[in-house]
């Protein structure tokens, strides 16, 4: 019955998933026989140094790239069954992307880029300007929302991709270093936004990190190293 519940649980599962690149003549392991799922309401990091693959796993749970072999599935469908469409699909309606660079569409202003994802999703004019403006404004962007990208701080635009991620009202956001270009008080302010809507409205969070001050807030905590789980913390407490 344990195992039951936890499979209705799990938002992402991960099952025995091996990621392999060529690199001339040279075989790579990025990813190397992970098994691991998250459950609604995780607020997880991945985290290891560089080459530990903790970008490729993201990248492969985002449906951005396709495992070598293994299975993963979100919200108990698993890409391998599923065509290109209907795995674009799912990335459109149930999956939300932070990246460190942001990734905003430059000509569009904070409005429009929020608003971008639920334009091709067709939901009615009425809809989206409800939905945008109350997701700008509780990530304090109240009032910045006819300004571009480049009329924005780092920290700003951070805060329209968030909005962007969440104003679907996704299964998961997939977070990948979204501290990185970014100052510390800055970063400090993007967590405690994130850690609100983990607490307030039971967004589900994977991260992708080396900041530890992502690391000390996370609920969970799984440490790659050579594409491999070195250790998966799932009883930390938040600091």
């Amino acid at each position: 019955m344990k195992g039951i519940l936890m499979q209705e649980q799990a938002i992402v599962s991960v099952t025995d998933v091996t990621k392999i690149y060529q690199q001339g003549k040279i075989e790579v392991r990025a990813v190397d026989g992970i098994t691991f799922h998250i459950d609604k309401g995780d607020f997880a990091a991945l985290s290891g140094p560089s080459g530990s693959g903790k970008t490729t796993l993201l990248n492969l749970i985002g449906g951005l790239d396709a495992p070598s072999s293994g299975r993963i599935s979100l919200e108990g469908k698993a890409f391998d069954s599923l065509t290109r469409t209907q795995t674009a699909a799912i990335r459109r309606d149930r999956i939300g992307f932070v990246f460190q660079a942001y990734n905003l569409i430059p000509v569009m202003t904070a409005y429009e880029n929020a608003e971008f994802v639920l334009t091709l999703q067709g939901v009615p004019d009425s809809q989206r300007r409800e939905r945008v403006i109350s997701i700008l404004k509780e990530v304090g962007l109240d009032g910045l929302e006819n300004r571009r990208p480049d009329e924005m701080s780092g920290g700003q635009q951070q805060r329209v991709a968030i909005a962007r991620a969440i104003v679907t009202k996704p299964a998961i956001v997939l977070a990948d270093e979204p501290t990185a270009n970014v100052d510390s008080n800055t970063a400090d302010a993007l967590l405690d936004l994130m850690q609100q809507l983990n607490c307030d409205s039971g967004v589900t969070f994977l991260f992708s990190t080396h900041d530890h001050r992502v690391m000390d807030r996370a609920k969970r905590l799984i440490s790659l190293k050579d594409g491999k789980i070195k250790t998966d913390d799932k009883s930390k407490d938040i600091v």
